[in-house]
């Protein structure tokens, strides 16, 4: 018989979800609590964490269509979330016979440290950077979000123990040559690291409601032959073959909370193997708020620093360009944008990722990979064809005073006889950080049907690329004054090229 000390930390009523401003929070005060404006953590726990509130959400209670969704509302989802979290309570616990989210099979696995399985924790032998690197005890809340994190953005490698295997005659965790294979990437990050999108509210729980899914629209989905699914902590698979396992692959549910990894904690460590093996984007599996090419051959937007999530905008949505050549579709951005404009003014789109490298079968965090993300405001009414296609002509604009900038900065190097890739590469980064500041101002201004801004704004890109021009091409002495004044970029040119002509 279980005792009492043995299920314990209820993820219902304790507090382990970061929020902005805020602290830990419960998930019942997230669904009960409209004040609560943000998620916490770094992006890739944002992006973790919504799927699982969406999960819970969609399991409470998903609407038939558009119409049900608008009659819901987001206080009426909440009211239906917060009641299926207290009728299924005893799903939530972290310990017990059947913990959150965990195999207790799997305990056959190597137990292991919890911070080797993290991707911004240094072990082994690598070089500790900061002190949020260093390995440290982790509190039953940390766990809790470490166990969302892995179901599916655990990063690839032989950090799992593969001679387990839970579904007869499964060979997924073998090579070729019959040998344990390392574990593939998790099913949200993928090889380099996806670019995830979502539509953000006022509070989180306007975010989640705006998020939802219909059943109408997981019919227009081939990846969901079996609808919405069981949200696994209901039923948890056997093993990563079995009846449950298959139809998480095959559902809504099973792309929000992925198990790819299977794990069992305890007070010591982390038993971890390789889980549910979802098909990648190169397959027709892909999560919602991925934004995936199908045209040609499947190709996906990856997490990357050096082109922060803004400069995407125009493939995001590019679904309202139906003669472009661009075909990237992010279902979350498209299925959903039309609804809300008729329910909200404005809303936001956040983007947001990790980028990682790979090697010998290793997935890590290392060099220029880093963490991302940004967010953007937009108009409702602004919405449209003809707004995107300013803004498309803008976005081109920016990229064509990008190259001239770094060709200009080039040519000043050359012609003083040196190598000036690097430079040229902080010109530009320099301009496209000064350019993201005023981003906003650019969206705004490109839903002014009297095209009056477009000419300001331009004006402030140009002198933004002067600037970055001129601090990285010196004019101190004669020779440097030379090639500054030969090899000045020719920007004002783009205040004469306009969208509509």
């Amino acid at each position: 018989m279980e005792t009492k000390a043995e299920r314990r930390f209820n993820l219902v009523e304790e507090n382990w979800i970061p929020v902005a401003g805020e602290g830990l929070v419960s998930l019942k005060r997230v669904f009960s609590d409209n004040g609560l404006k943000a998620l916490g953590g770094n992006p890739v726990e944002k992006i973790a964490l919504l799927k699982l509130l969406l999960a819970i959400a969609q399991a409470a209670h998903t609407p038939e269509d558009d119409e049900a969704w608008a009659n819901l509302g987001f206080k009426g989802m909440a009211e239906k979330a917060v009641a299926y979290l207290e009728n299924n309570k005893d799903c939530f616990w972290l310990y017990g016979d059947k913990p959150f989210l965990q195999i207790p099979a799997i305990k056959k696995a190597k137990l292991q440290n919890f911070c080797a399985v993290l991707p911004d924790i240094a072990t082994g032998n690598t070089t500790v950077l900061m002190n949020s690197q260093i390995e440290k005890n982790m509190s039953d809340a940390e766990k809790a979000l470490m166990l969302v994190f892995l179901s599916g953005f655990s990063l690839g490698g032989k950090k799992t123990d593969n001679s387990v295997v839970l579904s007869q005659g499964y060979m997924g965790k073998t090579n070729e040559k019959g040998k344990l294979s390392a574990a593939k990437s998790g099913t949200s990050i993928g090889y380099l690291g996806y670019l995830h999108s979502f539509i953000s509210g006022h509070s989180i729980i306007e975010t989640i409601w705006l998020n939802l899914v219909t059943m109408e629209q997981t019919k227009l989905m081939p990846q969901f032959e079996k609808g919405v699914g069981i949200p696994p902590w209901e039923k948890m698979p056997e093993g990563e073959n079995c009846k449950i396992a298959q139809e998480l692959k095959r559902s809504l549910m099973g792309r929000l909370v992925s198990l790819c990894r299977f794990v069992l904690i305890n007070e010591n460590g982390i038993h971890y193997s390789e889980g549910i093996a979802h098909p990648s984007h190169k397959d027709g599996g892909y999560d919602l708020s991925m934004a995936v090419d199908f045209s040609k051959q499947p190709k996906v937007l990856w997490a990357n620093p050096e082109k922060r999530p803004w400069r995407e905008i125009t493939a995001l949505l590019s679904f309202f360009d139906t003669q472009g050549n661009n075909r990237f579709d992010c279902p979350q951005l498209r299925l959903n944008l039309p609804r809300i404009k008729q329910a909200l003014p404005e809303f936001n789109i956040w983007s947001g990722g990790l980028r990682v490298s790979s090697n010998a079968g290793e997935q890590y965090v290392a060099g220029n990979d880093d963490y991302l993300e940004s967010e953007i405001n937009l108009k409702s009414d602004h919405l449209g064809k003809i707004w995107f296609s300013t803004l498309k002509t803008e976005m081109d604009l920016l990229e064509n005073m990008a190259k001239t900038l770094y060709g200009a900065t080039m040519g000043y190097y050359k012609q003083q006889k040196a190598d000036g890739k690097n430079q040229a590469a902080k010109a530009t980064n320099l301009f496209w950080q000064l350019s993201e500041r005023k981003f906003q101002t650019l969206l705004d201004a490109c839903g002014d049907e009297t095209g009056k801004k477009i000419g300001s704004v331009r004006h402030m890109f140009i002198d933004y690329a002067y600037k970055a021009y001129n601090t990285f091409c010196q004019k101190d002495t004669a020779r440097q004054m030379d090639a500054w004044a030969a090899n000045q970029p020719g920007l004002w040119k783009f205040i004469r090229t306009r969208g509509d002509e």
